[in-house]
């Protein structure tokens, strides 16, 4: 690690290893300053993602691939159940990821493009002047060092304590953290080309519980719930524990895994002088499904491409790394975070008997588009009524 580089990233999961791998490839120099002690471990996620999501930025290997999706299904609180396949016959729905071999291999390809890779290294401050974000204060085995950068790319996760000690609100209302646990579990009965999520308030109140499949007989068995029900004898593990026991009397459990994520609006400003903000840290998690590699991937590559521009320029004020917060804001990315965290908002103020009704309406759903937005269109074909309820919003569906 040196002393000074044009982009210092925080944080070395997918929107970090992106942002320095872009960088790098528009002539910066760059540096993952990355606080674990080995890349992509712990495991805080889910692991799921779109198949042509992940197409957009690396092609799929064998090695990081846990399982192949075709199909989905939702459990409906009264347990009655509705499949969704994709209409088109053969057409992978998404992946299932092995997040500990996919984050290295990401941060790999930055290594290998020139990008400096720095693990247990912590940025435990920024480095000011006047307000502006000129680099941090990396901490190594005691040693504090000095690293100066044009840009600060911050991509350290849903805690983003950089973000905040730059100045930046990075508050999330205890109701739209969603408290979550994960089990890796084995030797289950499950469909391994199937995602699984069960709904309502007995299984998950204002959240749901997933089964992921990560080969034939093991899977990603989780749950999340709203902040805001958390509590003794009802938090999130509480009913993980009490699903398990039923469904999954006999199956192992190798791997245990707590975290939150923020179910919220965006940052209000993903940028200020001298600062991007990416991925978790900026709060572009979809709000409706928790998912977040996408949007890591899609804000780190962004970041560092206005960044590379911006350099170049001489001007890295906030005015003119505002281009990339209106970009991303402007994409289909953004506009589908606005309109899920509505659905949202609306979805966990219905009750279980609502839930049922809607998703007894249709037992199977063929998508022409497998995603949040088609399943919800066909929902309103058979549902007309709830055009009225969502209102507004229902016109941006068209």
């Amino acid at each position: 690690m040196k002393n000074k580089y044009d982009v210092l990233v925080i944080g070395g999961g997918p929107a970090g290893a992106l942002a320095a791998k872009t960088a790098v490839e528009k002539g910066l120099s760059a540096c993952i300053v990355e606080k674990r002690q080995a890349i992509g471990a712990p495991v805080r996620c889910a692991e799921g993602i779109g198949r042509e999501a992940l197409h957009e930025f690396i092609e799929p290997d064998s090695r990081w691939i846990s399982a192949e999706m075709t199909g989905a299904g939702i459990v409906a609180p009264d347990g009655f159940f509705m499949r969704l396949e994709s209409a088109y016959a053969g057409n992978k729905v998404g992946y299932i990821l092995d997040r500990k071999f996919f984050d290295r291999e990401l941060v790999w390809r930055a290594a290998e493009a020139g990008a400096d890779v720095a693990v247990k290294s912590r940025a435990s401050a920024p480095l000011m002047d006047h307000g502006v974000v000129k680099g941090a204060k990396v901490e190594y085995c005691g040693k504090v060092t000095k690293v100066s950068a044009e840009v600060v790319i911050a991509a350290d996760g849903v805690e983003s304590k950089f973000s905040r000690w730059c100045g930046i609100d990075t508050t999330v209302p205890v109701r739209e953290i969603m408290s979550s646990v994960q089990y890796v579990m084995t030797d289950i009965d499950i469909d391994p080309h199937a995602t699984i999520f069960y709904l309502g308030n007995e299984v998950a109140p204002e959240g749901y519980l997933w089964v992921f499949p990560k080969g034939e007989r093991s899977a990603n068995v989780g749950v999340g719930i709203s902040g805001k029900k958390s509590g003794e004898g009802h938090r999130a593990k509480d009913y993980l524990d009490r699903f398990v026991k039923k469904t999954f009397p006999n199956g192992k459990t190798i791997e245990y895994i707590p975290g939150g994520v923020s179910v919220c609006r965006p940052l209000d400003s993903t940028v200020a002088d001298g600062l991007m903000i990416t991925g978790d840290a900026a709060r572009v998690v979809d709000p409706l499904t928790g998912g977040g590699i996408y949007n890591a991937m899609y804000t780190g590559r962004l970041a560092a491409q206005v960044a590379a521009e911006c350099i170049s320029k001489g001007d890295t004020t906030r005015e003119a790394l505002m281009v990339y917060d209106k970009t991303w804001r402007a994409s289909k990315m953004g506009k589908a975070i606005e309109r899920n965290y509505h659905i949202k908002e609306y979805l966990i103020s219905m009750p279980d008997e609502k839930l049922n009704a809607i998703i007894h309406s249709v037992a199977k759903l063929n998508l022409s588009e497998f995603s949040t937005l088609t399943l919800i269109k066909e929902l309103i074909k058979v549902n007309p009524k709830l055009v009225l309820e969502l209102g507004v919003l229902a016109a941006s569906l068209h």
